[in-house]
This record gives structure tokens, C-alpha cells and sequence, in this order.
């Protein structure tokens, strides 16, 4: 039942992205009279379709879809989808239109600043989504965060870059970090080179070592929130309850162990699952020795003091330039990510994911925030993908246009052909390097 959810999520979801993003470029083309031969959701390889508006029983119950100069459709293979705009050198690579001369209603007798528009208009529809989206969470559920003001309970990777548990980092070079559950990911996608911490009543700096860096990518919880092991209430029917745990008492000592942290009891309760420890507990200025049952998955039946997530809640109006920035924050990030990418010292390339890794972001339960907050990431990852200068993708037809413009000289049509086919072998290989990493991650 998960998978099937986790399947119906990313289905929805990139059936809305292909829809709004190819809508871009219908819309341009049909304001500048270019003729749209196809406008299908997914590609029919081979010919095979779910649906379209050329079969036969279509046709019967809609005797006008005859005049119709679009094919509207569905095809089989879920892997993106495309808009056939007449006179243009797409995906298809249907260049039977070039051998005639070229009639007025095609893509390529248009001149180049229209051209840019119809190129660019799918972009501009992800990052329009996006924004929509972004605004719309703020307006309807507002934000958590985290605020970094919280100490930092480090693992090994932390450890051995300098961190030490307890650390409460100030400082990402010139960058100050405000939301504590973001403080790997902008080490990672800042490439730090010092972080300034406050460690007990000092200022220190700790200096980056790069090679880390792709570490950094692969290590999940490299930072964690330093909790002191505080009781904030027992649960009803713990054992503990009887024992005399209360609300409030700190548990300084387990077996004979300093725990400081919530984390180091944690780690010596699981050693002891199903049976009791002995635990020295701080109840005011009274220091108490007890006796905690632990149960088999090595907890001891209370709820925690945890600082919890900060929620800012906001209006119609305040949500518009709080949503604009949450997107410019987004875009900007990811630009980082793909930064990461294309440095193979980071070793960054080997979390570049298909459709399968996309899948698994998704909740296992139908979670509408998180679903339009998903939504809303990978809106603005197809945006800034299609912008990369690229022939097969928008950002190599917006060069051709704005090279065009500049120099008033187009680029001949076989020229186009083979810079498709360049673009197309790029986009190939890094589809096999993203099945290939989701297929490593599966096995191990």
C-alpha cells in the first residue's frame, strides 16, 4: 500500500509539472500563430497511446475534434512529455517539415524574439507554479523551522571535521545559518571553508577540509539537536511511573555513565532493551538513584523536553513576498546542488537520482502539504534543469535565440539537427548515470 501511494503521488505530480511546463510553451506558440501539430503528456514511442483525440471513438463523441489542428493526448511511457510545435527541431527529431520551404504558420518563420518567448515559456510556467505554490502553503498552513540556536550533538563525520557536541555553530564562512535542520545541507552546498562555533564561552574557528565535502552528502545526521536527557512528562502505564520518575527530573547518569545529552542515554538503553538500568536522577537540588525498566526497543516510556519547531503563521498578503523569497531560496539552492554535481571531487554526482528516487521523497501516507511542498522543489528543479544550456533541452533553443538576436545570423537547420542529437546523447547518458545510482541504492 505504500508503494502504491508514494507510486499515485509521483504520477500526480509529474503529470501536473509535464502539463504546466508544455502549456508554457502552447500558449506561446498559439499567441504568436505557430501551428501546435501534438500536445501529448508522456511519449507514445513506437506510436502506442493511452488516449488522443485522433481515435475513432473520441472522434464519435466529439465530431468537432476532426477540425481540431492539435492532437491532444496520453502516452505509455511516464518519462516526461512534449508539444510538437510545427517547423521545429524538438525531441522527435521529425525533420520531414525542413525539406519544404517554410509556410508562416511554423516555429522557424517566426523571428528569433518570438521564438524566445515560445522557448521559454515552460520555464516560466514551473517558476510561475512554483511561486503559486509556495504562497499558498504560507497562506494556508504557514512554516515550520527550526531556529539555530540549539547546540549541536555531532556523529563521527562531525567529529572528525571538528565538531564537537555541544557547539552551537554561529557561522558558515560570511553566511549565519537560521534554521537549525539546514546546517548540513549548507555546509554541503556552500562548500564551507570555516565555520565559526561558540564552544562553552569561546569563539572558535574550524577550517573545512574539501575532501569531506562528498562525505557531507552521504552522511545522514551529521548534526543533531544536543537535548538534555530532561523528563517532560511518563506516559500513562510506563513502568517507570511506579519507579518514581517525574515530570521535570534530569537523568544525569545511566549505569554509571555520564548521558549529558538525551543521545548518550539513548545509546546505553538500547544496550540494555528489555531488562532495567540503574539511572542517576537530578530532581531539583536532590540528586536520586533508580532503577529505569527499559522495554525491547530500549525506551523507557516518557516523552521528552524538546525544543519542538517554531511556526510563522502568515496572511494572504504577507505570504506573496515571503512565498517570492522562499522560491528565489529554492532556486538559488539547487543551483548549488547542480554546482555540487558537476564537481566530481564532491563525489555529489553519485546522488543524482531517476524517477525511482524522486518516488521515494514522497510520503508513505497522502499528506497534501507535503505533497504541493514536493511539488512546489521539483517545479522549480525542472525550471532550472531546462534552463542549462543545453540543445535537447529550453536553455539550448533560448542560446540559439538570443545568439540569433545578437548577431542577426540564425543558425542553419543541419546545424540544429546535430546540436539536437548532441543535446539528446548528453540527456541519455545522464539518465543511465541516474537509473544507475537508484539501482546501487536498491541493492544496498
Amino acid at each position: 500500500m505504500i508503494v502504491l501511494i508514494k507510486v499515485l503521488q509521483l504520477i500526480l505530480a509529474l503529470s501536473v509539472l509535464i502539463t504546466i511546463h508544455e502549456a508554457g510553451h502552447f500558449f506561446w506558440a498559439r499567441v504568436f500563430h505557430i501551428r501546435v501539430d501534438k500536445f501529448f503528456l508522456f511519449f507514445d514511442a513506437g506510436g502506442f497511446k493511452l488516449f488522443s483525440t485522433r481515435m475513432a471513438w473520441f472522434r464519435k463523441l466529439f465530431p468537432r475534434a476532426d477540425k481540431w489542428e492539435t492532437e491532444y493526448g496520453i502516452g505509455w511511457l511516464p518519462i516526461g512529455g512534449y508539444c510538437k510545435i510545427a517547423g521545429m527541431i524538438d525531441e522527435s527529431m521529425d525533420t520531414e517539415s525542413l525539406r519544404h520551404e517554410p509556410q508562416p504558420w511554423e516555429f522557424r518563420s517566426k523571428p528569433a524574439w518570438q521564438r524566445l518567448f515560445v522557448m521559454s515559456g515552460g520555464v516560466l510556467n514551473n517558476f510561475i507554479l512554483a511561486l503559486v505554490v509556495f504562497i499558498g502553503i504560507l497562506a494556508g498552513w504557514g512554516r515550520n523551522y527550526m531556529p539555530n540556536k540549539f547546540p549541536v550533538y555531532v556523529n563521527e563525520l562531525g567529529y572528525e571535521m571538528g565538531f564537537r557536541t555541544g557547539d552551537r555553530i554561529l557561522m558558515f564562512d560570511d553566511y549565519a545559518p537560521t534554521d537549525f535542520m539546514d546546517l548540513q545541507v549548507d555546509l554541503a552546498r556552500r562548500q564551507v571553508r570555516k565555520a565559526t562555533v561558540l564552544r562553552g564561552t569561546d569563539t572558535l574557528d574550524i577550517y573545512i577540509d574539501q575532501a569531506l565535502i562528498g562525505a557531507v552528502l552521504n552522511t545522514p545526521g551529521m548534526f543533531d539537536v544536543a537535548l538534555p536527557f530532561v523528563v517532560d512528562s511518563v506516559m500513562t502505564g510506563s513502568p517507570n511511573q511506579m519507579a518514581g520518575l517525574m515530570k521535570g527530573d534530569r537523568i544525569a547518569f545511566v549505569d554509571s555513565v555520564e548521558t549529558p545529552y538525551l543521545q548518550d542515554a539513548q545509546k546505553l538503553l538500547r544496550q540494555n532493551a528489555g531488562g532495567s538500568i540503574p539511572a542517576a536522577v537530578i530532581r531539583g537540588a536532590d540528586t536520586l538513584s533508580l532503577n529505569l525498566q527499559v522495554d525491547s526497543l530500549g525506551r523507557v516510556g516518557v516523552f521528552y523536553r524538546n525544543p519542538g519547531l517554531e511556526h510563522h503563521s502568515y496572511s494572504v498578503l504577507q505570504a506573496i513576498p515571503a512565498g517570492c523569497s522562499w522560491a528565489w531560496e529554492t532556486v538559488t539552492g539547487y543551483l548549488r546542488d547542480l554546482r555540487l554535481v558537476a564537481t566530481p571531487s564532491t563525489g555529489a554526482y553519485k546522488s543524482v537520482g531517476s524517477f525511482v528516487a524522486i518516488g521515494q521523497v514522497f510520503p508513505a501516507t497522502w499528506d497534501w502539504l507535503q505533497f504541493l511542498y514536493i511539488l512546489g522543489l521539483l517545479s522549480i528543479m525542472l525550471g532550472v534543469m531546462n534552463l542549462l544550456p543545453i540543445p535537447a533541452l529550453d536553455g539550448g533553443h533560448i542560446v540559439f535565440c538570443i545568439y540569433e538576436m545578437i548577431t542577426g545570423r540564425k543558425p542553419s537547420d543541419r546545424f540544429l539537427t546535430a546540436a539536437q542529437l548532441v543535446g539528446m546523447f548528453l540527456l541519455l547518458l545522464l539518465m543511465f548515470l541516474a537509473f544507475g545510482n537508484d539501482i546501487a541504492r536498491l541493492i544496498h
